[in-house]
């Protein structure tokens, strides 16, 4: 069975796997890169670019971005400029379909001479004229001159990606929202989310068994839908094996947001979700009026991380889940105290095999701690339910709850500008980023529609009857540990 949708995460997963390797044997990354790079790229098989060469100059970079990359760089995605240049040059282009015609009217539209023909009256353009007004393309009549972009560019909803004069992708940090679109979308892989892959292992280690302190792993409920290879609670018993003291469901989390939120929006009457970080930071940057709504609740992840940390405030919390803007959001002062590190889904499969566990023969370790509305956040429409299903068990008397649901940056965006104008009905916008919500994470191993209905089922496995007693059962965990 295949892990995951492409070979670009496929090669992402064996540089983290043999990163993970090396620290788990205690080896300093940096005295080992080389060692890395030869394991990855190996001498006699297929080049993926132009020499094995600079195959192995490329793992470097990716070693060297899962160290935590430039650290100059604010931004949780970078980009590794030497795998950036097999990318062809984007703006207009001359396609196959030109015909050499006798009119050439896209010559004549050109007033910047950037329109040349070679001996067959073929067009071609001259970049170093071209402005990419797009005139030549407007006027001619077999459409044979198109505005090509780049795969990373298509995938940014923000516009947060141009490209450099050098021709390499460059992503401005004050409009990218950390979604990682562009990191499953890049077809060589040139876009990559930092990691703390070797930072955590390294908690695990000096917590000497859990006894110098203790490591907590919170996971996504979004872990339903992956890993298709074993069952889910296999995982759960092999993040345990790993040396995580205990796991702890994100869903939790969502629980006591969902029900804090119903509270909140009968208060304020209008309100967006805050559970989506990288929609919460779209909000900031693109409608910054709109973001005295957001919810002023935490997000799943750090309440969650909150329980524990008042539990037990030596401990350390790691969360695992699809989301790369997840490792921004963990840099913000409010949420770093609940919740020390984020990592992957892919780096969790990279950590694993790293240590040589084999999940399939493990037993299952089952949690039931959230209920059914907690764990469907992880699904567009799954935050609304919650919400609803909590305006009913807290009797909110008297207030009408309606919501709008979103699905994907573009739809939050229709949204906001009406509410920002004044022109939303709803008094709620459930904002996810990503396409079917975190289930559509760039971190996820795979994405598809079974994942979708491995949440339902999910959901539906809980033992708890609603969200009152999840939480309940939430605060009674935090009390007892």
């Amino acid at each position: 069975m295949r892990l995951f949708d492409t070979a670009v995460q496929e090669l992402k997963y064996k540089v983290l796997k043999e990163l993970a390797r090396q620290t788990w044997k205690g080896n300093d990354a940096f005295s080992v890169f080389n060692d890395i790079a030869n394991e990855v790229v190996k001498k006699g098989e297929p080049s993926m670019s132009c020499c094995i060469y600079k195959d192995r100059a490329i793992v470097a970079e990716r070693i060297r971005i899962a160290l935590g990359g430039n650290k100059e760089d604010p931004n949780i995605i970078q980009v590794i400029d030497i795998a950036c240049d097999e990318c062809p040059v984007a703006g207009h282009v001359v396609t196959d379909l030109c015909r050499g015609c006798v009119a050439h009217r896209c010559k004549d539209a050109c007033r910047l001479g950037a329109i040349t023909f070679d001996e067959e009256q073929m067009a071609h353009i001259d970049k170093s004229r071209c402005v990419e007004c797009g005139k030549c393309a407007k006027v001619c009549p077999y459409s044979a001159i198109t505005n090509f972009k780049r795969p990373c560019e298509k995938s940014c909803k923000v516009d947060a990606i141009y490209m450099a004069q050098d021709g390499t992708a460059t992503i401005d940090s004050s409009k990218c929202i950390g979604c990682g679109a562009c990191v499953y979308q890049c077809p060589f892989g040139a876009t990559l989310d930092v990691s703390s892959i070797t930072d955590i292992i390294k908690i695990m280690m000096a917590s000497n068994d859990n006894t110098s302190y203790r490591v907590y792993a919170v996971v996504a409920p979004a872990i339903a839908g992956q890993f298709g290879y074993a069952r889910p609670g296999q995982i759960i018993t092999a993040i345990k094996e790993l040396g995580f003291y205990q796991v702890w469901e994100a869903a939790m989390g969502a629980d006591i947001v969902a029900y804090k939120e119903a509270e909140e929006l009968k208060e304020k009457g209008f309100l967006t979700s805050s559970c989506c970080p990288a929609f919460v930071k779209y909000i900031k940057i693109k409608f910054p009026e709109m973001a005295g709504h957001i919810s002023s609740n935490l997000s799943p992840m750090a309440e969650t991380g909150r329980v524990i940390k008042e539990k037990d405030p030596e401990a350390k919390v790691v969360f695992i889940g699809p989301c790369t803007a997840k490792k921004a959001e963990v840099r913000e002062e409010r949420v770093h105290k609940y919740v020390d590190y984020v990592m992957t889904f892919e780096e969790l499969q990279a950590m694993i095999d790293g240590r040589d566990i084999q999940v399939t023969e493990l037993p299952e370790t089952d949690l039931s701690d959230a209920s059914y509305y907690g764990r469907i956040f992880a699904r567009t429409g799954g935050v609304t339910e919650a919400v609803e299903e909590a305006v009913k068990e807290r009797d909110l008397k008297e207030f009408k709850f309606d919501p709008v649901v979103c699905d994907g940056i573009e739809s939050c965006r229709t949204a906001l500008l009406k509410a920002s104008k004044g022109f939303l009905a709803n008094n709620f916008i459930e904002g996810m980023a990503c396409t079917d919500g975190c289930i559509g994470g760039a971190a996820c191993l795979s994405h598809g529609a079974a994942d979708r209905k491995a949440i339902e089922n999910y959901g539906e496995k809980s033992p708890l009857k609603g969200i009152s007693e999840a939480v309940a059962r939430v605060l009674e965990r935090g009390e007892k540990g």
